[in-house]
């Protein structure tokens, strides 16, 4: 049987399912040309110059890598001329970018993480490029950056390309998930994997372990009974993986289930959590709920939340249905 490519599965779910308009068709095959260019510039490493601090500070005040800025460059330059955009927004960024006036505007914007997991970038471990696809709102004319803080519920897309042994894009477009592998030789994606789905049951936890002593109770109390394995309340054992790039452990989770959690914790008490609700939250949890797992902030589902600004932080807590479930009902109970 002949190998489905992203663009023959795209026509197909435009063509016979009508699940998206040839626009945003269009966007995200732009998209995925743009995580190949990006994976050639991770897979040359320190062959390519591209390793390293670029020696400047992104609007999050972190260090930025050299990568993150080529990577915010590639989706930018890529992205702008197609017609098919308004607007960008992306966690390196300020403000929004919009659409130069000598394009045609489009119907669409499109936030994104162009590199995450950034403090893997030089140790040769997976990281990757998340993205989210919004409606501009049509009751006016230009682009502010209101009309970018719309719920995740509203997403029309989403996805993200993990660069690791395999370079896998993986998509949803509200229809399920479906993963994509770059094939070098031919230099297109294809489909690899259709209909992915998150067992609801899991004995897997992704937490960083070194933050516990900055933990709230009913985080504590969970990890607590994992630890205690099958002697525990549990009465089975779990095993740790954290790869500290959210890209590489949600792909886990959703390839064979799982439990991720970024927390809010004591250190800086004001924050909400760590991730960002827009470029990272969203996506992630949309794929997540896509493949029949759950993503909540421990209180409440995350494609809930109402944005109140651009680069709002989050807790995350996502994958396995039934282990979500427990750290949101512990969260709960805890503040009755």
């Amino acid at each position: 049987m002949s190998k489905i490519s992203l663009t023959r599965y795209l026509v197909e779910q435009q063509r016979v399912d009508g699940h998206i308009p040839s626009q945003l068709r269009l966007l995200i095959e732009v998209v995925a040309r743009a995580c190949k260019r990006i994976s050639h510039a991770v897979n040359k490493g320190a062959l390519g110059d591209v390793l390293g601090t670029a020696g400047s500070e992104n609007v999050q005040g972190e260090v930025q890598k050299k990568l993150d800025i080529i990577a915010n460059e590639v989706l930018i330059e890529a992205n702008e001329w197609g017609g098919h955009l308004a607007a960008m927004a992306s966690e390196e960024m300020d403000g929004i970018y919009l659409v130069p006036n000598r394009y045609p505007q489009g119907e669409y914007l499109l936030l994104f993480d162009p590199l995450d997991g950034s403090s893997n970038i030089d140790v040769n471990v997976s990281i990757g490029t998340i993205f989210s696809v919004l409606k501009k709102p049509e009751d006016h004319a230009g682009v502010s950056e209101q009309d970018f803080l719309q719920c995740g519920n509203r997403q029309v897309a989403a996805g993200y390309c993990v660069y690791g042994p395999q370079t896998t894009l993986v998509l949803t477009v509200g229809d399920g998930v479906a993963m994509f592998t770059l094939d070098r030789e031919q230099g297109s994606f294809f489909l690899t994997q259709e209909n992915v789905r998150i067992p609801e049951d899991t004995r897997e936890f992704a937490i960083n372990m070194s933050n516990v002593r900055h933990w709230d109770a009913p985080v504590k109390r969970y990890i607590d009974e994992c630890l205690a394995g099958k002697e525990g309340p549990r009465g089975k054992d779990f095993n740790m993986r954290w790869v500290a790039s959210m890209v590489a452990d949600v792909h886990r989770i959703l390839t064979r289930g799982g439990i991720f959690m970024y927390p809010w914790d004591k250190r800086e008490p004001d924050k909400p959590g760590k991730l960002r609700l827009m470029y990272e939250a969203n996506p992630m949890g949309w794929l997540i709920e896509q493949a029949g797992g759950a993503a909540t902030d421990a209180r409440q589902r995350i494609l809930d939340i109402q944005p109140q600004k651009l680069h709002e932080r989050v807790s995350v807590v996502l994958g396995s249905k039934n282990e979500v479930e427990r750290v949101t009902r512990y969260h709960t109970e805890a503040s009755k």
